[in-house]
Formats: structure tokens, C-alpha cells, sequence
């Protein structure tokens, strides 16, 4: 049988169709608190595959739901390529970042709310909605899809995916497909669609300084004995230089990018303080994408409205690097382990221990698929190119893609745009927006069928 070919103006009129079911959609999943972080109710991710099963089912898709190990469930949904077509698999995940602090949102954050054309809740955006965008394309289609599809829909993404390498290689044939979709990145601007070229990788870790045995009173001993919390920002300060830049020998950094971000834009997005400047040297998509980046994230420390006066013996930091495309994160974690030893002050002892890690990657965006993909992003946008992009975030998951399913085009696409504050309060999705990436995603499919199976 001969699958139907849609004309362009069909596939609009067929997104345009779907998406008043498809956000109901959505809002019902934003409901969900699914949340794969220890301490929280992980029976809320197994209702959220239940419900994201059922979306699956719903297209007459051969669906299941595994793990490996202790992992949280993942959904898998399939259907054949028509005779000589290629296969596309379409992933996205189901989980979510914890709330934070509650007080901070403007509204429910598991009550989806409109204002000012976007939806806000967690999830909406990052990454329930490349679930639901997923999901329009194929109803689009209905029966007629031209192309087989793959959906995997993972469990525990914003956890760290630790149980993603082996549900790959339990499933690796199931999985196989000429083209993957990877819907978890986002687009350079509101209105400018992009493909995502590179990842910077990530390693998480501890550093607990200690200089005593016990607390002790600060002003018997002050003054010739070094507390912990005065050793632990001294060794903290050398991690970056004068200018911001990080100076932990070993670390890699790229070429220079070939696009750069608008100083008030990217200021503007970042809520940076009027006065405060910007740190590193070189280009703005260098130092966010192509360069390593080094944070502090958190201090255990005694709170300050119940501090003695005493020196404390040991404090602990825990540390987020961000690596440069190429970068190796084993390396990368010994490079820094030997610069906070090596820069303790006052012989402080020193004990780093490795929390996660993943790769960076990056991604040779030519070749037929990946104009089709620009083509459908450009007739979704209405004539806008789309940027090829980095992201300083990680997704170190399209490392593993790329080693098992090493002759399949990566396509690494999103919903999100740079005001859609995924991972922090008050995260929402531009309903414009992502319209156009459901619209662009049927249109794809058209253009990979259009290919076909590439030798």
C-alpha cells in the first residue's frame, strides 16, 4: 500500500485540526508531579506513563512501558515504515524538575494557566510539550503516516537518565531508525527555529575542606586557627581568574561560534542585574556554549540566624562544570580534583567526590535529512532560516545515541525559547510557538519520507 501524500496546506490544516485536543492534552500531563528526584512520590511518574501510554494507544500504536534496573518506567510506541520508507524515532520524557520554592510562582505550578499567550506549569514546556508535538504530527496524519515512527518517551531525564544506557541496549532493535528526533532542546529566538549542533558535557561534584577535629570557640582560637568556611571561599576563588574565566588547567574550549548573542538580550534573559557584568572573555556564545563554565551551586554551612560564635571544622560546596564540546568528563573531574587539592590553603584536607557526569557532543548537521529538516522548519516559520545553535546546557544522553545508533541522523530540535525559564519558576510555553514546531515536526516527516532510506 501507498501511503497518501499531504500537501502542505493539508498538513496545516490537519495541526490546526488537532492542537485544541492536543493542548487539553498537555494540561492534563502538566497535572501530573511527576517527579524522578529521590524523596519525592515516584508513583506520579508511573501515572504519567500510564497517561502517556494511553496518548500512544490512542494512535493505534504498538505500546509498552519498561525499565531497567530501579529505573523509572519509560514509554516505547511503535509502527512499521511503509514498504521501502524510513523509520523516525521521536523521543522526549515524561519527568520533570522539582517546583523549587513554591512561593516564587505565580500561579499553581502543576495548574496549567494561560497569560499573555503562554502556558504556564512545570513540564509545560521542558518536556511534556515535546511529548504533545510529537503527538500532533502523527494525528495529523492519522492512518497515512508516511514514514514508520519509534516513540520513546523516557522517565527520569531531569534525574540524570542513569538507567537510559542499558533501556537502549535492552531495546536497541526496537529503537533502530534512519532518523532520531531528539525534542528536548529549544529554538534561538520567538519567531527563529534552530537546530541544535552541540551540547556542552557536565560533571557535578563535591569538595568538603576540613581543618579541625571540632567546632571551637572563635575568639580562644581565632586569629592562628583557620576556620573551614574562610578556607573553603578562599579555595572556591581559584577557580576563576580576574576576568571570569575558568582557571583550571586541563579543561578544553572551542573554536569560536559563528553567530553571537546581543549583549541585551542575553541580559535581558538572564534577569543579570543592572551594574553586574558579564564574566569570561570572548564572544557570548563562546563562553555559554563553546567554553567551560564553573559554578558553585550550593554551601552547607551553619545559617546565619543561628550561627555561634565558633570556628567550624569542616564545610562542603557542591560544584557544576560545564565542558566545552569534545571535552572528556573523566579527564575533566580529575583536572579539577588535582586543581583543589593542589590550591587548599594553610594545608587544609581536601576530599572531592564525583556526583555525576556526562559527555558533550557534537553534531555534522548535513545531509539530506537534515535539509528536510530545515526545509520544514523554514515553511513552519514562514520563510525564517533556522540557526544552527549551541546549548550550554547538557544533554549528555545524545552522546549514547550517537555511539549505538551511529548511522542515523541526530536531530536534536525543541519547544522552548529563550523565555521559557525551564528548570526555574513560573516555566512556560509560547502557544505560538509551538504550534509552528507541531506543524514543523508533520512537515518533516513528509520531507524524510520524501528521502527515504539513505545507504
Amino acid at each position: 500500500m501507498t501511503a497518501t501524500i499531504f500537501t502542505e496546506s493539508e498538513l496545516r490544516a490537519a495541526v490546526a485540526r488537532e492542537l485544541p485536543g492536543v493542548r487539553a492534552d498537555l494540561e492534563r500531563l502538566v497535572r501530573i508531579p511527576g517527579i524522578a528526584f529521590d524523596g519525592f512520590d515516584h508513583s506520579h511518574v508511573e501515572r504519567s506513563a500510564e497517561a502517556v501510554a494511553e496518548l500512544l494507544r490512542d494512535l493505534r500504536l504498538d505500546v509498552k512501558i519498561v525499565r531497567a534496573g530501579g529505573g523509572q518506567p519509560a514509554v516505547i510506541g511503535r509502527r512499521a515504515a511503509p514498504p521501502g520508507a524510513p523509520t523516525v524515532l521521536l523521543y522526549a520524557h515524561h519527568d520533570v524538575q522539582p517546583v523549587g520554592d513554591p512561593t516564587l510562582w505565580e500561579s499553581e505550578p502543576f495548574e496549567p494557566t494561560e497569560r499573555d499567550g503562554r502556558l504556564y506549569g512545570r513540564g509545560a514546556a521542558d518536556d511534556k510539550a515535546g511529548i504533545l508535538a510529537h503527538v500532533a504530527a502523527l494525528r495529523a496524519f492519522g492512518d497515512d503516516l508516511p514514514v514508520g515512527v519509534v516513540l520513546f518517551i523516557e522517565g527520569e531525564e531531569e534525574f540524570g537518565s542513569d538507567s537510559l544506557e542499558q533501556l537502549l541496549a535492552d531495546h536497541r532493535d526496537e529503537l533502530a531508525a534512519d532518523v532520531i528526533v531528539i525534542a528536548d532542546s529549544g529554538n534561538w529566538d520567538v519567531g527563529v527555529p534552530a537546530l541544535t549542533t552541540s551540547l556542552r558535557g557536565i560533571v557535578n561534584c563535591f569538595v568538603e575542606v576540613r581543618t579541625g577535629q571540632h567546632a571551637i570557640h572563635s575568639g580562644m582560637f581565632g586569629g592562628a586557627v583557620p576556620d573551614s568556611l574562610t578556607v573553603l571561599s578562599r579555595l572556591l576563588a581559584t577557580l576563576h581568574d580576574d576576568a571570569g574565566d575558568v582557571a583550571v588547567d586541563g579543561l578544553l574550549a572551542r573554536a569560536a561560534a559563528n553567530v553571537d548573542y546581543p549583549e541585551d538580550r542575553l541580559r535581558a534573559e538572564a534577569g543579570l542585574l543592572d551594574g553586574v557584568s558579564f564574566i569570561g572573555t570572548g564572544r557570548l556564545t563562546d563562553r555559554i556554549w563553546h567554553k567551560p563554565a564553573l559554578a558553585v551551586l550550593g554551601i552547607d554551612a551553619p545559617p546565619t540566624n543561628a550561627a555561634p560564635n565558633a570556628l567550624v571544622p569542616a564545610a562542603k560546596a557542591k560544584l557544576s562544570i560545564r565542558l566545552a564540546p569534545g571535552d572528556d568528563p573523566k579527564k575533566a573531574y580529575a583536572a579539577l580534583s588535582a586543581h583543589l587539592e593542589r590550591h587548599a590553603p594553610w594545608g587544609a584536607q581536601v576530599t572531592v567526590t564525583l556526583e555525576h557526569d556526562g559527555a558533550p557532543c557534537v553534531i555534522d548537521a548535513s545531509g539530506p535529512m537534515f535539509d528536510a529538516a530545515r526545509s520544514a522548519f523554514r515553511t513552519a516559520w514562514d520563510g525564517t532560516d533556522p540557526v544552527d545553535m549551541g546549548v550550554g546546557g547538557s544533554i549528555p544522553f545524545i552522546a549514547t545515541f550517537q555511539e549505538m545508533f551511529p548511522r542515523a541522523a541526530i536531530l536534536v530540535t525543541g519547544v522552548e525559547d529563550p523565555h521559557a525559564r525551564a528548570h526555574g519558576p513560573n516555566e512556560s510555553l509560547h502557544l505560538g510557538e509551538f504550534a509552528r514546531v507541531c506543524l514543523a515536526e508533520a512537515l518533516l516527516l513528509a520531507n524524510v519520507a520524501e528521502v527515504g532510506v539513505q545507504p
